[in-house]
């Protein structure tokens, strides 16, 4: 007797799920405005999202899991900030930082409060190790894409010292000439274009 073939996965996402999905990150941002991470509840996340626990755990292991979802979009905006200036991948980075940098780092001073809670002194914290990750795989797939020499080790301080700099201005460890984000945004490009071409 032949068997019969396993059914393939339907590729298309469920939107029950999805919506499930980001109500638990927009009641998981909402709790973290409050107060930190590390004092947020699953019960108080998923009261406020209006779903039961048994509900929580079939998307989410913890609620590390969770914030790291909750995380996805400023890390892409971060990302995408750093690379705005890049049409090309063979090009050379201009001397002065995209426009979209600084807008970034607007929007994030405008959250500090609840990014503070995610993204540790020193860029730790569920959104520094998101950020690291994306933000090395970018840098080390574009210089590789060129043969640009080194693109693991150069992608991996890249991405360390954007998301620890990050990390401490939005904890105010760093000078208070660096407070507004035009600031930073200048100061921090050059650094990262040296790193860039340190090798």
């Amino acid at each position: 007797m032949t068997s019969l073939p396993e059914p393939r996965p339907d590729p298309r996402p469920d939107p029950r799920t999805a919506r499930t999905k980001a109500r638990l990150r927009e009641s998981l941002l909402a709790e973290c405005a409050d107060r930190p991470l590390g004092e947020v509840s699953v019960s108080a996340v998923v009261r406020r999202a209006g779903v039961g626990r048994a509900t929580f755990y079939l998307h989410y292991e913890d609620l590390t899991a969770l914030a790291v979802d909750a995380c996805a979009d400023v890390v892409h905006a971060a990302v995408d900030a750093l690379h705005a200036w890049q049409t090309d991948p063979a090009a050379l980075p201009p001397s002065h930082p995209p426009a979209a940098l600084a807008a970034f780092l607007g929007g994030a001073a405008d959250r500090a409060p609840l990014y503070r809670t995610l993204l540790l002194p020193g860029g730790g914290g569920p959104l520094g190790e998101r950020l690291y990750r994306e933000l090395r795989e970018r840098s080390r797939a574009e210089r590789a894409a060129v043969g640009a020499p080194r693109p693991e080790l150069v992608a991996s301080a890249v991405a360390a010292t954007f998301t620890a700099v990050l990390a401490d201005w939005l904890h105010d460890d760093l000078p208070a000439d660096l407070t507004d984000p035009t600031a930073l945004a200048d100061r921090i490009w050059p650094l990262l274009i040296a790193l860039h071409r340190a090798v």
